[in-house]
Order: structure tokens, then sequence, then C-alpha cells
């Protein structure tokens, strides 16, 4: 039911409108938040999940590599002063 009075009207389409620009600042307002977000964070060095998996496996396999060859000269050193 619609009113007949035009001041009403007048009125609540005034309020629509000022809802839909409010509407229309937020996402703006929300866009340009993650805008400034994305460009900061841009100039940082991150490294992918994948990238840093790779790495951490490289380092243990290293790790262990490096034990082993430990493990080996001692071996040669004892014989030596055996």
């Amino acid at each position: 039911m619609q009113s007949e009075n035009p001041v009403i009207a007048d009125f609540v389409k005034l309020m629509n409108s000022a809802v839909g620009t409010f509407a229309g600042m937020t996402r703006e307002a929300r866009e340009s938040g993650r805008e400034r977000i994305r460009e900061a964070l841009g100039g940082l060095d991150f490294v992918s999940r994948e990238e840093f998996e790779a790495t951490k496996a490289m380092a243990a396999k290293a790790r262990e590599e490096t034990e082993a060859l430990k493990a080996r000269l001692e071996a040669l050193e004892a014989k030596l002063q055996g």
C-alpha cells in the first residue's frame, strides 16, 4: 500500500537513495582497503607453501647426508688411529 502523500513519497525516495549511496560508499571503501593491503603486501617477499615444503625437504636431506658423511669420517679416522 503506497502513500498518497507526496512528501512521504519523496522522503522514502530520498532514504532509498541515501541507503544506496551509503552501500556504494561501503563497497568502494572495502575495495579501496583491499587494494591498499594488496599493494602493501605486494612489496614483501613471500614464498608459497610448495616452495617452503620443497626447501624444508632439501634441508632435511642435506642434514641426513651430513650426518652420514660425519659418521663415515669418524669411522675412517678411527680406522687410521686403530
